[in-house]
Parts: C-alpha cells; structure tokens; sequence
C-alpha cells in the first residue's frame, strides 16, 4: 500500500529447532558439504559439530548437544533478495545463534513489532474505488449527480503480520474515511463545497439516489455548471484511508501515513434547450 516503504537490507530470524540443526549437521557428515551459518559465512560438518554439539568453537559462544531439551530456536540472518551485496547487508554478521523461546534478540537488526507493522502496511490491498453516479451515462447542466460508495464493500482492511517461533505480531488497519471529488473543471460546483464527502455512520458515503430526487442537492455530488463539447471532463474520485496499528508491544494504537486512491471516470454533459412560446 505504501510504495515509499522497503523492507531492511538483513534481519534475524528463527531458522531451526535443536534436534533440526542435529539431523542436518549428520546428514553433511562426511560429504563436502557446507551450511550456512550466516549470509556470509558456510561451515562445513567439522565446524559446525565444535560449536553446536561439542561446545567448542574460537568464533563465539559453543552449544552442548545443539541444546536438545532447551526451549528456544537457532536464529540466522536473512538478508533481503536482491540486496546481497548492499553494505547495510553486512550489519547483520552474527553467526547462527541460540535464542530462548518467548524472547527476542537484543539486536537493532532483530525485527520489531514496528517493522512487522510497516510490511502489514505494505501487503494491504484495499478495494478499488467503484463510486456510483446518477446520472450514470450523461449529466445535464446545472442539475446535479448523485454520488455514493455503498457500504458492503467500503469497510476497515486488516493485515496481520508474526514472525514464527516469537512473540512479535502486529496487525494494520486501513480505514476509509473520506471520499474528494474533483470534478475536472472550475464549472462545476461540488457537495459539500471543498468535494470532502464523509463517511456516514453505517460506512457508507453519500445518499444513494432516489426517484424524485433530482430537484434536491446531493450531500455527495457535482453539478456542472458548463457543457462539454466533444472533450468529457474528468471526475476523479479519492478515498482516503486511516492507517493505524496495534502491536505485541501493547504500547496503545499508533497511526501512520493516510493512504489514498482514487478512480476516474469521464463525464459527458449536456445542455438542454429550452423553447419558450
């Protein structure tokens, strides 16, 4: 939904349970091959026997018998496709390393519920802005059209985002909240006046037109002042959307950048002539 937004060139994450990591370092015993332990680094068998089974490594902190029976995961860096070779992608240098379960790495590269709320933001896809008109084909000079956004499918998006093995989740919310109009002319009066059309209390917006209803204004509408002649003007219509998310960090509701979308549709209108006797 944010197009500004990207991901951090590395993270860390849970990759492997303790009896995982056993069962693929026996299987690499006696091949050649190797297994990475960071984004930069790939041990072989040996290595990778000293630190988790034996206990001994002169890299770092050893694991007696890959902790089985402990509470917790192996976590890895993870650097973002495509980035392998950015230098804020050797931030995260760590070779794979125990985390209990329930806790997270005191590391400014672990993930955030912050970050899980901004790649939630990332993945909403609200619905596509379908405004209905009346009328629909052709408006008239001076008589107004009707515009409205039904509620069935004009409410709150949510996207959740965890991370697996952690206690960290976020969930972001989209919420719509307003409807623009810009009827693509300085001929054209709008309602209300500033073309903000609020939401009413049911989510929907606007009036939905009714038989006999065309004498009235609209409380969501344009009439045309002017008629076209041979170019439609363009009705562009933009709904904004209220982000806010809510965290494992139980910290309150926190807001970020509206999101707002908007359709376009061409409008023919005419002037109807009037004959007096």
């Amino acid at each position: 939904m944010d197009p500004n937004w990207r991901p951090p060139a590395c993270w860390y994450e849970p990759v492997a349970a303790p009896e995982q990591l056993k069962d693929t370092v026996q299987k690499l015993k006696g091949t050649h091959k190797l297994m990475a332990v960071n984004s930069q680094r790939n041990w072989d068998a040996g290595l990778l026997t000293d630190r988790y089974e034996k206990g001994e490594d002169t890299f770092g902190e050893g694991y007696k018998n890959y902790n089985i029976g402990k509470k917790g995961m192996f976590w890895r860096d993870v650097v973002r496709k495509g980035h392998e070779n950015d230098i804020d992608a050797m931030d995260c240098s760590e070779t794979m390393f125990w985390q209990d379960a329930g806790t997270v790495p005191h590391d400014p590269n672990a993930p955030t519920p912050e970050v899980l709320a901004d790649y939630a933001y990332d993945k909403i896809r609200v619905p596509d802005t379908k405004i209905e008109l009346k009328p629909a084909v052709r408006s008239t000079v001076n008589l107004p059209t009707w515009i409205w956004l039904n509620k069935a499918t004009f409410k709150d998006v949510k996207v959740r985002a965890e991370l697996p093995d952690t206690p960290l989740w976020a969930e972001t919310t989209a919420k719509p909240i307003a409807l623009h109009l810009d009827p693509g002319t300085s001929d054209a009066t709008t309602f209300p006046a500033d073309g903000d059309c609020q939401i009413n209390g049911d989510g929907s917006i606007g009036t939905p037109y009714k038989t006999g209803d065309s004498q009235q204004d609209p409380s969501c509408g344009i009439s045309y002042l002017r008629a076209t002649n041979g170019t439609p003007y363009r009705l562009k219509a933009s709904v904004t959307w209220e982000i806010t998310w809510v965290g494992s960090n139980n910290d309150g509701v926190h807001t970020m950048p509206h999101g707002t979308f908007h359709t376009t549709r061409d409008m023919v209108v005419q002037e109807i002539q009037s004959i007096n006797r």
